[in-house]
């Protein structure tokens, strides 16, 4: 028994739906590993770009000494300033930043940097601890920061920073750093 034969494209299944289906599969193919690559792409951009977004917190104060470390008489004594610095990823706990001179007179506790405004180098009290004086280019200042050489290089006087007793008994700092060279009192960013 014969079949019948019918013209070429006729009664027989149409090309097109494999080619339409394996399409689709590749389409589908590619989008799936586009996603299985953005993934760990926009994992990586998130962790690369997370400093970023962290927000940067006013200095705060830090403990610096107790009142028994500080006699009354008037005469600066220096202390190292540690705190805890955060970069992008890291923390460091108690790490030295800076230093200051603190002088108590009576119930009045003064804070000055150690970093002269001329030029930045660290100012020393004098032997005879009656001013201090930089090392570097010679500006002179008082007991309580000023410039007291119309000499001096300095363009302003020592940077005072804000002073706290907590607790009755802890000296605390806002501990900052200003630009040097400048008149103007102009935080470290």
């Amino acid at each position: 028994m014969s079949h019948p034969r019918l013209p070429a494209g006729e009664g027989t299944s149409d090309p097109s739906p494999p080619a339409r289906r394996g399409f689709l599969a590749g389409i589908a193919a590619i989008a799936a590993a586009g996603v299985a690559f953005l993934a760990p792409v926009w994992s990586g951009i998130r962790v690369a770009l997370d400093p970023l977004g962290r927000t940067r917190q006013d200095p705060d104060l830090v403990p610096v000494a107790s009142l028994a470390a500080l006699p009354a008489d008037g005469v600066p004594r220096k202390f190292r300033i540690l705190a805890d610095k955060i970069d992008a990823w890291n923390t460091h706990v108690n790490v030295p930043v800076g230093a200051v001179y603190l002088r108590r007179t009576g119930d009045t506790i003064e804070a000055l940097n150690v970093v002269c405004p001329h030029a930045g180098c660290f100012v020393n009290l004098a032997p005879d601890r009656s001013r201090f004086v930089c090392p570097c280019h010679k500006s002179s200042f008082s007991l309580d920061g000023a410039v007291n050489d119309p000499a001096s290089p300095s363009p302003r006087d020592m940077d005072a920073l804000d002073v706290e007793v907590r607790d009755g008994d802890q000296i605390w700092v806002r501990f900052r750093n200003f630009l040097p060279g400048r008149a103007e009192k102009l935080p470290v960013a």
